[in-house]
């Protein structure tokens, strides 16, 4: 704000004098960073004109009236607005004066300066200080952590582009005080509480109380937010005169939380000095920051706390704070231990825990999940966020008081990793918010091996976090006192606003990388330091021993004694034969498996259901439940035609999916979908969501109106996101067993920018982690002639990804085809038919285990004629068909026919036109492999058998480098025992997905027909 340049000059009365509001009330202000709210004093424009004062009259009238028109301009008569506001712009001395239109003309009306009267600079003085000690502590406000002393090294690269400093008692001139207005007092605006119960103080004590408040070992990044109330609260937290204090327990818990951070470490170096461990060493304070916030939130009613880190300090949280046992945790580093579980597991420190436990502050239970994760850091946080999401749905958290998150980050990748925003711009959207993640900085000053000021642009590598006005609390790792006291604030924000905070500790790393990492090959300067560094537990013993709050004896009885529990542990290790990698389970499922983590069975029912049951879903998707409820003109057609499907007892992809999801809801099976555009529907063919076209916002879920009694129907369009998007519907689907979970891209193509959830949580979450997963992709696919973008989901690529060995043909048993999909890490599947789309979506919830979905669903079929199920299809005693046989004339002379055509999707239906428009019907027998990936090794065989006079054909529409061939002409060949060929039918080899020309796209689709129809043409005698 501009400093007051002018004089205040004598002010005639417009209107005769009223009584003078009460300035001693509560205050307001629009100033910027918010003030106060308050009720305003009477004082309108028309009441109470400029009076004069100099005639005898105490300056401290004009200093009331001046903070009074400071917080609101309507508290002061308009002839003190206007004076004050030509003042702070600039105008000259005597002229900053104009009277007030006469009542009934508008400001508009009046020009020049009227009633100039004589300067009086003592009044200029005093106004112009007091504006520019409230514009000093709103620099150090903004400001103070520019200069607090964050660094424990006291060699910070935080670049602030060489911005002059103008704070500091060195700096007042920049705000027209001098040496002399040190010793001067001056009113406290209600912009600050650094006064306590004083609301004035000298410029000296001032700054002081700013320089301790704002430039120590915490620096406050707050001003940006732009809520009145939010902005008051955090000043008060710390600028209150000695509010940062501890009661002697509390240090002396912080003292013994420091010791089994630091002890820890220390241990493991001992005895595993050759081994990685990604150790905490240079930030041991970091176990005490989470203990603090858990206490402190269990205090406050949450119940569930669910946390995501990387690598660096894993084993210590696991150990200190999700308390695991030692001697589960030293274990892991025997290389000799056998495998107990299915799958691989996983590095040590990429493992997660479940543990529910009592807190000891709050004397409530609380639960602590760690999500395990792999190397790709930051890829965690949404998957944190989902499975928060989803428990607190489940218990009915509508607000987050009972279950929240805490995410942990480095400083390098909290700043270059983009999903670090997607996630922070799903805090607050409705169908994705957890209300407030605790976000804590491990800020080693360092990416690995690259300096800040190569890895950022921006100051600090917190910046990402003020897209959604989070506070960022800046700390120096090496005061614990000052980061317990940043916890608790930081916690207390969380559970009184509700939002995003980031606690940013600034700390170092003492060793590499890794612990077999050599650091000075790159950071000599920094690692020199560093070695010089004394320890933080060293510092805060000598701290508190100092202070009387322990002795040397206690403090070394303490050390001694969590040393004895460390080797304890570590000799109980040493008996452990098998490794158990379910022991580190981070999302079970009580009563979802047996004891020993096996199904109860091996069995999946029928998942077909009623007529009734179908005729009523079917007449729910064909209605709008709510009355007076005005529908779109289009969407009416829409819904009279799924009224005619359903009295002809047939349904289209749309009403199939509806079948699915409205059955599974009727048995109380939540169903959540998720993904951009998903309420229409990319292609406008879904309408789960209808929208009022009178009423804005007024919208109906049909779906949710299928039983009384049912599960809720949750819809939800998503940000233009899909890594974040896909992880966090990940995460949901890991909090229940008992719920449809699906993410649909919007083109089946998008899913490659969540290619890392997909490549390092669902195909290996299970091998990795023994933890199943139910997630669902929708992925649509088809080669439209509308050019590369968005014409292939990549098939291949999931094809790629499976496990099931293309070379061995598989024992055949009564389970089999459950068996079968028990043992695949994930199940592809390219449906035909709604039917089939209907059953598999059913299978998800009947079978007796969880495994992810991959579903390449169409486009062009959406709508085709003969893409159509008749409800026969999905009555009881039907399931989903791996292999959908040929059933025209070709399959009543099997001996006759003369090729074989196996085929996925909607390449069928190209096909058998093709068949008919050639006479073959007789000849060619086309058969449909709906489910890819686990094989269907059975009934492959079982049609290979039938034909035995025929030709083998692959036809794909995708190029022969993509699409399935790879993954389907061994599988073939090992079920046939190699003794006939697999011919190729589809389009040659290629870089892009498809061609852009829509003549070329004919072209190219035509000669692969005929390459099927007619294989002599091109490979010649066969």
């Amino acid at each position: 704000m501009h400093r007051l340049r002018t004089t205040v000059a004598r002010l005639r009365p417009l209107t005769a004098a009223q009584p003078a509001q009460s300035l001693s009330q509560p205050r307001s202000s629009a100033a910027e960073g918010g003030l106060r709210t308050f009720q305003p004093v009477r004082c309108s424009n028309t009441s109470v004109a400029a009076e004069p004062f100099l005639n005898g009259t105490s300056t401290n009238y004009v200093e009331e009236m001046y903070y009074a028109w400071l917080e609101n301009p309507r508290n002061v008569h308009k002839s003190w607005d206007i004076f004050f506001r030509n003042t702070n712009a600039g105008a000259p001395p005597g002229v900053a004066y104009q009277s007030p239109p006469p009542l009934g003309r508008t400001l508009q009306g009046l020009t020049g300066v009227q009633g100039l009267i004589q300067a009086q600079p003592n009044v200029e003085k005093l106004v112009e200080d007091h504006l520019a000690v409230q514009s000093l502590i709103r620099a150090y406000q903004v400001r103070g952590h520019h200069i607090a002393k964050l660094d424990p090294l006291d060699i910070s690269c935080v670049d602030f582009d060489d911005a002059p400093c103008t704070i500091g008692f060195q700096n007042v001139g920049f705000y027209g005080l001098t040496e002399s207005d040190l010793d001067k007092v001056f009113r406290l605006p209600t912009t600050t509480f650094i006064g306590g119960n004083e609301s004035a103080l000298p410029l000296r004590e001032i700054i002081h109380r700013l320089e301790t408040a704002y430039c120590q070992h915490i620096g406050v990044e707050f001003m940006f937010i732009n809520d009145v109330e939010q902005c008051q609260w955090i000043r008060q937290k710390f600028e209150t005169p000695g509010i940062v204090q501890f009661s002697l327990e509390e240090k002396r818990t912080l003292l013994a939380r420091m010791i089994r951070s630091t002890r820890f470490e220390e241990f493991l170096q001992r005895k595993w000095s050759s081994e990685k461990r990604f150790g905490l060493e240079g930030c041991e304070s970091l176990v005490p920051a989470l203990k603090t916030i858990i206490d402190k939130s269990s205090q406050s009613g949450v119940e569930s706390v669910i946390m995501g880190m990387p690598h660096r300090g894993r084993l210590n949280v696991l150990a200190n704070v999700i308390r695991k046992e030692l001697d589960q945790i030293f274990c892991q580093f025997d290389s000799k231990l056998e495998a107990a579980d299915e799958g691989s597991g996983d590095v040590k420190y990429h493992l997660g825990m479940y543990h529910k436990r009592m807190n000891r502050v709050s004397d409530k239970y609380v639960t602590l999940s760690l999500m395990a994760n792999p190397s790709h850091l930051e890829a965690v946080d949404p998957v944190v966020q989902g499975k928060t999401k989803a428990e607190q749905f489940y218990c009915g958290d509508t607000e987050g008081k009972k279950v929240m998150s805490i995410l942990l980050h480095g400083d390098a990748a909290f700043a270059g990793q983009g999903i670090v925003y997607e996630t922070f711009h799903l805090s607050d959207l409705p169908s994705y918010t957890t209300h407030g993640t605790i976000h804590v900085v491990v800020n080693n000053q360092i990416g690995f091996t690259t300096d800040p000021r190569m890895a950022r642009s921006s100051p600090y590598p917190t910046d990402v976090a003020r897209v959604v006005n989070a506070p960022i609390f800046h700390v120096n790792a090496d005061n614990p006192e000052a980061v317990m006291y940043v916890c608790n604030v930081a916690a207390e924000w969380r559970n009184t606003f509700h939002k995003d905070v980031v606690v940013d500790l600034v700390c170092y790393r003492r060793n590499g990388h890794n612990e077999m990492d050599e650091p000075m090959f790159t950071q000599p300067l920094m690692y020199k330091q560093i070695k010089k560094q004394k320890g933080v537990l060293q510092k805060l013993s000598e701290k508190l021993i100092a202070e009387g709050i322990v002795t040397t004896q206690e403090f070394e009885e303490e050390v001694a004694r969590y040393d004895r529990i460390c080797e304890e542990a570590y000799t109980r290790s040493k008996d452990e034969k098998i490794l158990h990698i379910k022991h580190w389970l981070d999302s079970p499922w009580p009563g979802f498996f047996t004891l020993e983590g096996q199904p109860k069975n091996m069995s999946c029912p029928s998942t077909g259901i009623s007529e009734d049951e179908l005729v009523h879903i079917g007449n729910i998707a064909a209605s709008v439940p709510e009355k007076d409820f005005t529908i779109h003109g289009g969407l009416s057609r829409i819904l009279k035609g799924r009224a005619n499907m359903v009295g002809q007892r047939v349904c289209d992809w749309a009403l199939g999916e509806y079948m699915a999801f409205g059955s599974l809801l009727k048995d109380g099976i939540h169903v959540r979908l998720s993904g951009q555009d998903v309420e229409r529907g990319t292609f406008s063919h879904r309408h789960h969501v209808l929208h009022d076209q009178n009423v804005d916002k007024r919208i109906c879920i049909p779906m949710n109106y299928v039983s009384p009694d049912q599960a809720p129907y949750t819809v939800c369009n998503s940000s233009l996101s899909e890594f974040g998007v896909l992880g966090f519907e990940l995460g949901f689907a890991m909090a229940s067993p008992d719920a449809l979970v699906l993410w649909e891209a919007q083109f089946g193509d998008f899913h490659n920018t969540a290619q890392c959830i997909i490549d390092q949580f669902i195909s290996s979450g299970q091998a990795k982690w023994v933890r199943q997963n139910g997630i669902v992709l929708l992925l649509p696919h088809g080669m439209e002639g509308m050019g590369p973008e968005h014409s292939s989901a990549r098939p291949e690529r999931f094809l790629q990804m499976c496990n099931d060995d293309p070379d061995v043909f598989p024992k055949q048993s009564e389970d089999f085809a459950v068996r079968q999909l028990y043992d695949t890490n994930w199940i592809v599947v390219n449906c035909s038919t709604p039917a089939n789309y209907f059953h598999v979506l059913r299978r998800q919830i009947l079978q007796p285990f969880r495994k992810p979905l991959i579903v390449f669903t169409p486009k062009s079929l959406l709508r085709h004629p003969e893409a159509k199920s008749s409800f026969d299809d999905m009555l009881p005693g039907t399931h989903f068909r791996r292999i959908i046989p040929d059933d025209g004339p070709a399959a009543a002379s099997p001996e006759k026919v003369k090729r074989v055509i196996f085929c996925t999707g909607k390449i069928y239906y190209e096909l058998i036109r093709e068949r008919k428009n050639r006479g073959m019907d007789d000849d060619v027998a086309v058969v449909r492999i709906e489910q890819l990936s686990p094989f269907p090794f059975d009934l492959v065989k079982l049609e290979t058998d039938r034909y035995l006079n025929a030709d083998l054909v692959w036809c794909q529409e995708e190029h022969k480098n993509q699409g399935y061939y790879d993954y389907v002409k061994p599988r073939i060949r090992t079920t046939i025992s190699h003794s006939r060929p697999v011919w190729y039918a589809g389009r040659d080899p290629a870089a892009a997905p498809a061609t852009g020309n829509k003549q070329t796209h004919l072209t190219e689709l035509q000669r692969l027909l005929d390459t099927a129809f007619d294989l002599e043409a091109f490979y010649g005698k066969v």
